[in-house]
């Protein structure tokens, strides 16, 4: 597999590694210390990969495969990343979503090659993908709702598209694990494949797609995408207004329990 040109990649410092494999890009996610958890320098890195990949497409690449490094594909938010960030939550929220629009408006198709944890932002990575192959130790989970935050990166269009609205539910309000054998059955997962093998079975479907016709191919995609996203814009928004509400909430939860431990302090 041939690096991209770049010397901070090649260290392995980057958060996101971008490599060709013949007529494919491998998008890797690489934080594999914090299992590849989103932070805002991953969003950034991957966001820039995706651009490589559209300037791209069609001339030196017919697809795109995204998977992790290390033992996780990505297991959601970065919980030991500050609070208080340089940029508002709709900026960051805004940029989180972002990844989606420039997976869905690839003219190539995307594989997810999913292995370990798959949870929150990771979860709704691989279903911004056109297709998902899971090693069959990949466990998917949306857990933002326990934990009291909203979901985004439109899986609150793409997951009921994709499993119905009854399972979508299901998961998004219990986030209960999800293995890899279910999410076959169910429709959210394309192809489950031995520990290990997720790579080199996203590679196969890859360089297959990319052997067809372009044109072809690229207008398939849309045509499928069309028919899921009518209304994926308006989730984005309507998922980033939930999340600044939720945002609020824990905001004010963590002011009231700080003012309860003060009269506790001076009571004592």
């Amino acid at each position: 597999m041939a690096q991209v040109n770049d010397p901070l990649a090649a260290s392995g410092t980057r958060p996101v590694e971008v490599a060709f494999d013949d007529a494919a890009a491998v998008v890797r996610l690489n934080r594999p210390h914090r299992l590849n958890a989103v932070s805002p320098a991953l969003v950034d890195g991957l966001l820039d990969a995706l651009a490589s990949c559209a300037d791209a497409a069609g001339r030196e690449i017919g697809a795109v495969v995204l998977t992790g490094n290390g033992r996780a594909f990505c297991a959601g938010h970065d919980l030991k990343e500050p609070r208080e960030q340089p940029t508002s939550l709709t900026e960051r929220l805004d940029r989180l979503q972002e990844v989606t629009r420039r997976i869905r408006a690839l003219p190539v198709p995307v594989i997810a090659a999913v292995h370990g944890h798959a949870v929150g932002a990771g979860a709704e990575f691989a279903l911004g993908c056109d297709l998902v192959i899971a090693a069959e130790d990949t466990v998917f989970r949306f857990p933002e709702v326990g934990i009291g935050l909203s979901v985004t990166g439109g899986v609150s269009r793409l997951l009921p598209a994709l499993v119905g609205p009854a399972k979508a539910k299901e998961l998004v309000l219990l986030g209960e694990p999800l293995p890899a054998q279910e999410a076959e059955r169910i429709g959210l997962v394309n192809r489950v494949v031995p520990a290990g093998g997720q790579l080199d079975a996203a590679l196969e479907w890859a360089r297959r797609l990319a052997s067809q016709p372009p044109l072809a191919t690229s207008l398939a995609k849309t045509a499928l995408d069309e028919g899921t996203d009518g209304t994926l814009h308006g989730a984005l928004a309507l998922e980033i207004a939930h999340a600044l509400v939720t945002d609020a909430a824990i905001a004010d939860e963590d002011s009231a329990h700080a003012a309860l431990r003060g009269s506790r302090a001076r009571n004592t």
